[in-house]
């Protein structure tokens, strides 16, 4: 133990002599500036059409034809697909509901000139007869020379015997109590015709009975739909994506028939971002995107959406950021594979 412990004290002897012995010239030791850290945040999405759709038929049927393929481009409010025909029960009767509900509003729009004139007419007789009505009462009221007859009968005896002799006298005098009443009833019910008779020309006078026409709209509008639901439309214009029917096919309900895309932009969308890295994150920044099927090719973008809600994948709470690529490339395909670098403003 004491010879190891001699050595160690002879080795450290000669390290501080060969210290002291250093030339001046010999230059010092650059100590290395710290490594910082890359802050980069990188994360993996999907490529995604800026807008798409998968249309469904609002009812079941059998399908008559398919009038696009896939790829085909399509514009908004175009017919792709219809189902049943002439001999389809579904299909003759919603054709003729549509036919039996334009013929009755365009009838009533046809006679509403006839119409208001006779509201009119109508209108100016009520007008009259509660005014008659209303004036007889207040005379019947106010009146104490109302014309008025009274019929008397006495018993006498005659030669066949006994019989009643009937005298009227003819007098005037305050109405009687009765006659009042029946002519209150009367004003009453003439009023009720006169408000009724104003309704009608209120509904007309702008030449269409508005109460029916609105019945009649809603009928129309309900054919329309229904006819409507025996086809699929394009919702906007767009591309077709994916067809998953075939003439002559039963499609139900709800079913997704048709999926269009708009392809004119791009999104990427991540899930990869977690708690600690979304803070870092601000809707507007500036991002660049590569695809794995394109690797030479780097894409510009921007933060469009952060989502409000979080996902756990993996065991992380994560959040989907919504990317708009402002530039776009021919080779872009739905669903490939994206690397996104969110760009610092040292970047």
């Amino acid at each position: 133990m004491k010879t190891n412990r001699l050595f160690l004290f002879l080795l450290i002897a000669l390290l501080l002599s060969a210290c002291g012995a250093a030339k001046p010239g010999t230059p010092t030791p650059q100590v290395s500036s710290p490594v910082i850290a890359d802050k980069t945040i990188i994360a993996e999405g999907r490529l995604e059409p800026v807008n798409f759709a998968e249309v469904a038929f609002n009812t079941g049927g059998v399908i008559s034809e398919v009038l696009v393929k896939e790829g085909d481009r399509v514009k908004k409010g175009q017919v792709l697909i219809r189902l049943g025909g002439e001999t389809d029960k579904t299909y003759a009767a919603a054709q003729l509901e549509l036919v039996t509900a334009q013929q009755a509003y365009d009838n009533l729009l046809n006679s509403s000139g006839t119409e208001a004139a006779q509201a009119v007419i109508d209108l100016k007789a009520a007008q009259q007869a509660h005014e008659k009505a209303s004036d007889y009462l207040t005379y019947l009221q106010e009146s104490k020379r109302v014309p008025q007859t009274e019929t008397r009968s006495n018993l006498v005896q005659t030669w066949k015997g006994f019989e009643y002799q009937y005298k009227t006298k003819s007098f005037k005098g305050p109405a009687p109590v009765e006659w009042i009443t029946n002519a209150q009833n009367d004003l009453a019910l003439k009023k009720a015709k006169l408000d009724e008779a104003q309704r009608t020309y209120n509904r007309l006078k702008s030449g269409v009975d508005t109460d029916q026409l609105a019945v009649l709209e809603a009928r129309l509008n309900a054919a329309k739909a229904g006819v409507a639901a025996l086809t699929v439309n394009s919702p906007f214009d767009g591309v077709i994506a994916k067809l998953n029917v075939k003439v002559g096919e039963s499609m139900n309900a709800s079913v997704a028939a048709v999926t269009i895309a708009d392809f004119s932009h791009w999104l990427v969308k991540t899930t990869d971002l977690t708690e600690i890295d979304v803070v870092n994150i601000r809707q507007g920044q500036p991002v660049t995107v590569v695809l794995d099927a394109l690797p030479d090719v780097i894409l510009s973008g921007q933060v469009d959406s952060i989502a409000q809600t979080f996902i756990q994948k993996q065991g992380d709470v994560t959040y989907e950021v919504t990317i708009a690529l402002t530039d776009t490339n021919p080779s872009l395909l739905w669903g490939m594979t994206a690397v996104v670098k969110f760009l610092q403003p040292q970047d």
